[in-house]
């Protein structure tokens, strides 16, 4: 059973605009907690225990949060250079373990964080991406999968309206330690950035298995200061 999970927690959240001025975009409250204390709590709760929080900007303030907490520990990403950068920090964290991926602003119930940590070890794929059925995945990245569930193809930020797909990756993965191999020869991104879809493109280019997990209930991707006024409903449509 898959115990450990990253969590990735080092941006500021800059479409949030004065909110982060004082606070990473993980910490702004939902309910009177901060945003990744339910999503820690929740991974918790499905059997997640080694948690480890990638943090960067006012790193301080999550840190003091869940100082003293069991299984809870943190490594700072110095320079924001991408997904794959920060996924890369927690190589001694798994070591050989397979593990769960999400973002510190990501909300979701938490039979999905169990369901696709099942998915990864039933299936004995390399990768499991979370994913939802939406009218175009220009925000995210469209997956392209055939009926089995078979990933054959993954596009960080399509240009809208050119996917033929409408699979969207949701923020949410389960890897095995190969992932590591990957992210060391990932290049930059046509954005910039070392992205942790280019490094699961590598894996599927190596024709190393990957699946796709549907996400069940409630899901919410906490971008912009409106969509704080809906995570209270997705947090307790996801319970």
């Amino acid at each position: 059973m898959i115990r450990k999970a990253i969590v990735l927690a080092a941006g500021r959240g800059s479409r949030m605009g004065a909110l982060t001025e004082e606070l990473p975009k993980p910490m702004l409250p939902i309910e009177g907690r901060p945003m990744i204390g339910h999503i820690v709590e929740r991974l918790r709760e499905a059997g997640l225990r080694e948690i480890l929080i990638v943090t960067g900007y006012r790193r301080e303030s999550i840190e003091a949060h869940f100082r003293g907490v069991e299984g809870v520990s943190f490594v700072t990403q110095l320079a924001t250079e991408g997904t794959a950068k920060a996924v890369g920090l927690g190589r001694g964290f798994a070591g050989e373990d397979p593990f769960l991926l999400t973002f510190g602003d990501i909300l979701c119930g938490g039979a999905n964080y169990s369901g696709i940590c099942e998915k990864l070890e039933q299936s004995a794929a390399a990768a499991v991406i979370g994913v939802k059925y939406v009218d175009d995945p220009w925000q995210g990245a469209a997956v392209y999968a055939d009926a089995s569930g078979a990933v054959a193809k993954i596009i960080e930020k399509p240009a809208r309206g050119t996917s033929v797909t409408r699979w969207n990756s949701a923020g949410l993965y389960a890897f095995t330690p190969e992932i590591f191999e990957e992210i060391e020869t990932t290049p930059k991104s046509p954005r910039g950035e070392y992205e942790i879809t280019t490094s699961i493109a590598q894996l599927i280019d190596r024709r190393r298995a990957v699946r796709m997990f549907e996400m069940q209930g409630a899901w919410r991707d906490v971008g912009r200061p409106g969509d704080l006024d809906e995570a209270s409903a997705t947090l307790n449509d996801s319970a």
